[in-house]
């Protein structure tokens, strides 16, 4: 039981605080589970999908910054496609493969180019939203088909359908990343590229894949967004991937990669997502929210470096 609270500490951490923050406002505001609690998991499960691929990214040693736009991008042509009467599992189909391409496009320049995954999402999240901004002007997706919200379910049956789909995924991956050799090359090729190509494994496809993964993924995620609500906004993606981010780190993996898990992302993504909706049932400034979560992060971040020495000393023992 200590090696397994010692090997997932950062994990049981974040999930005791998560605990902590629910204990809080069943005694200083008891009437949030009645009101948000349940839509705080809802509003997780798109933000949970991107996550789980950003996680694979920032275990290669990488990060995407362009997974935002990529999102506003996927969730209109979504609700396009809706609106114009395309069927549902092509629309589903088209939208993931829209974000592959973009995700492909990352992995290209940035593990056959050899360039800085920082420089190259930074300039695709740039020309991605400017080119959305120059074809929509802002204007949102309207007049959707019942069929589109909530996949024609009512809301609450909906809600479940997204919570599930979530769940099933973060599932899959969870078991994937430990069982399968595609899920072990990605830990093998964060922690010691060199390593892991004498042990015949191509870092090259492992990262592009991940990025390819990670465009799919944020391209479900922006459905499961878009069919919660009655149009499409085509500024839902902004700020998505600092969110993202700040979840898939806080929940323990490792900035400088080769170290995380899945469930580690669950509690980072729960965490922050339900930050919001406290301070608003505990009629604190929503300010706040900001500042609280920049706490939170730079506290996983710190922990990352005064744990590091003492992890490198029980290896060299």
């Amino acid at each position: 039981m200590s090696r397994l609270l010692q090997r997932y500490q950062r994990e049981f951490a974040v999930a005791g605080v998560y605990t902590l923050v629910l204990i809080a406002m069943a005694v200083l505001a008891p009437t949030f589970f009645h009101d948000e609690f349940a839509g705080t998991w809802v509003r997780a499960a798109p933000v949970l999908v991107a996550a789980i691929g950003m996680t694979l990214v920032i275990i290669c040693r990488h990060i995407d910054i362009s997974i935002g736009s990529q999102f506003s991008i996927c969730g209109v042509l979504a609700g396009l496609m809706a609106k114009s009467g395309v069927p549902a599992p092509a629309t589903v189909a088209i939208t993931i493969a829209a974000g592959v391409a973009m995700g492909a496009v990352n992995g290209l320049l940035v593990a056959f180019a050899g360039l800085p995954s920082i420089v190259v999402t930074l300039a695709t999240m740039v020309v991605l939203r400017e080119a959305l901004r120059w074809d929509r002007q802002g204007e949102p997706v309207r007049g959707l088909p019942a069929t589109f919200q909530w996949f024609g379910f009512s809301q609450q049956t909906g809600e479940v359908v997204l919570v599930a789909m979530a769940a099933v995924l973060l599932s899959v991956f969870a078991w994937g990343m430990r069982n399968l050799v595609a899920g072990r090359a990605v830990f093998a090729v964060g922690s010691d590229v060199a390593a892991a190509r004498l042990a015949g494994i191509r870092p090259k496809w492992v990262t592009f894949n991940a990025f390819a993964l990670l465009g799919g993924l944020t391209g479900l995620a922006a459905l499961l967004n878009a069919v919660r609500f009655p149009q499409v906004d085509v500024n839902a993606g902004v700020g998505l991937e600092l969110q993202v981010i700040a979840a898939v780190v806080v929940g323990g993996t490792a900035i400088n990669g080769g170290r995380g898990t899945l469930l580690g992302t669950l509690a980072g993504v729960m965490l922050l997502i339900t930050i919001g909706p406290a301070l608003t049932f505990l009629h604190l400034p929503p300010q706040w929210e900001r500042a609280v979560q920049g706490v939170i992060i730079l506290a996983a971040v710190a922990s990352d470096r005064l744990l590091a020495p003492r992890s490198a000393a029980k290896a060299v023992v």
